[in-house]
């Protein structure tokens, strides 16, 4: 449905028909625009024109064909075990949310193994926040008997990451 008035004489008729036609290489170059850059939408707006490109984009997801969901009971399980963990005598909390981290640097030695032996303020690991590397001291002197984070994990705050005996 157009509302615009249709012109009188012919050369306004054909200037018309020269700026469809514009509009139209216009548009394809936008989607062509889209195709190269992998943009889902893209405007313009040109002498009072405005035009907006947008293709419909859907992302599935696929499940492998034996995927099990895992049972709930085997997930409280887990939690009531972080739960005693948490109240152990030489738990190390996590201090902040973050992610945990081993070693200074990927490929680097980790700061501490289990069996380790280490000392009140001797760097456990690394906990990154909002691009900040925070290193954990040990709050105290003892031998490193279990490591409760993996490499690059994410942490909770208050999260058991390491018990110190």
């Amino acid at each position: 449905m157009s509302m615009a008035r249709q012109p009188d004489n012919k050369s306004a008729d054909k200037s018309a028909a020269n700026l469809k036609s514009d509009d139209s290489a216009l548009i394809r170059e936008l989607a062509l625009l889209l195709d190269e850059t992998s943009l889902t939408e893209i405007e313009i707006e040109r002498a009072g024109l405005r035009v907006r490109v947008a293709r419909n984009v859907t992302v599935s997801a696929a499940m492998p064909a034996n995927f099990q969901p895992a049972p709930v009971a085997a997930a409280a399980a887990v939690s009531a075990a972080g739960a005693d963990l948490a109240k152990h005598p030489g738990v190390v909390p996590s201090p902040m949310v973050g992610t945990a981290y081993w070693a200074p640097e990927p490929g680097a030695k980790p700061f501490i193994d289990v069996g380790s032996k280490v000392s009140a303020g001797q760097t456990l690991l690394i906990i990154e926040a909002m691009k900040t590397m925070n290193q954990i001291p040990s709050p105290r002197a003892g031998t490193v008997t279990q490591i409760l984070v993996e490499d690059g994990q994410p942490v909770e705050f208050g999260e058991p990451l390491v018990i110190i005996e």
